[in-house]
């Protein structure tokens, strides 16, 4: 059974929730002309790094941004991962990613563990310290955020609890492009899983952003990938393939986590 999975690479409008969510509602309804059972947006799709006025524009509770999820995800009977958004809490923001499933059902909402120090995150966001698994119908999925990519041992831990498609939504700069690239193809080959990574395109009054959404199979292979431009990234993924790259190569039945562990405590120093 395939699955037909849909990357909204937006050109996010700088702190404009509204402008943002017509846009979005635009290119969803493309994405379901093309035949998508699952859509995914980039990070902080609503408001796009406009940091500094998070106290005005940030969802209280992510409720305006759940509503959006859960209504579109009904009306078209899709899966949506519907990115990240600035989440207004007591406690603080905090960049989290939204997912209905096909019923309109929010069934997940994951923060971002690890924050961005060189775009100033720490200074306005709080993070999450709960890990983003869920399902859809049958399938074993895990979100993650951007920079949270760089912890190889966060995503091999969703692997290890079942997880055979990795969300990655993300904001991530041009600069760094050979960087996203490089280790979204290292996330898929390592863990033996499916990535389908949601960037956004364009730029914002301090970045200019690397676009170049992709989706990866388990063996490491582009199945396809956007250029720097707005756009709908399409690919159809079948399941199935995880399972039988994981039999074929059996490097989770092969770890020695106790080993790891020992020799970590003897020999590093840890941080």
């Amino acid at each position: 059974m395939t699955i037909r999975i849909a990357c909204l690479q937006l050109d996010i409008a700088f702190g404009d929730p509204q402008k943002n969510e017509q846009q979005a509602e635009k290119a969803v309804e493309l994405a379901v002309k093309e035949g998508a059972d699952i859509i995914v947006l980039p990070e902080l799709w609503t408001t796009g790094y406009d940091l500094t006025r998070l106290g005005e524009i940030a969802d209280d509770n992510a409720e305006r941004a759940k509503t959006f999820a859960s209504r579109l995800a009904q009306t078209y009977s899709i899966h949506f991962v519907a990115g990240s958004v600035a989440k207004k809490t007591d406690a603080g923001v905090t960049n989290t990613m939204i997912v209905a499933n096909r019923n309109g059902q929010i069934i997940k909402e994951y923060s971002k563990v690890h924050l961005f120090q060189l775009m100033d995150e720490h200074l306005h966001l709080q993070s999450g310290n709960e890990p983003g698994l869920f399902s859809l119908d049958e399938l074993s999925c895990a979100g993650v955020i951007c920079y949270d990519i760089r912890f190889p041992e966060w995503i091999r831990t969703h692997a290890l609890s079942g997880a055979e498609l990795l969300f990655v939504v993300a904001e991530w700069p041009l600069p760094r492009l050979h960087h996203w690239r490089t280790l979204l193809m290292a996330r898929a080959i390592e863990n033996q899983c499916y990535v389908v990574a949601c960037n956004r395109a364009g730029s914002d009054p301090n970045n200019v952003f690397a676009g170049h959404s992709l989706i990866i199979d388990p063996w490491g292979e582009i199945l396809a990938e956007a250029d720097e431009d707005p756009g709908i990234l399409l690919a159809d993924i079948d399941p199935a393939l995880v399972r039988d790259v994981r039999s074929r190569i059996p490097v989770f039945a092969d770890r020695r986590p106790r080993l790891y562990e020992e020799t970590t405590k003897k020999f590093f120093k840890t941080y």
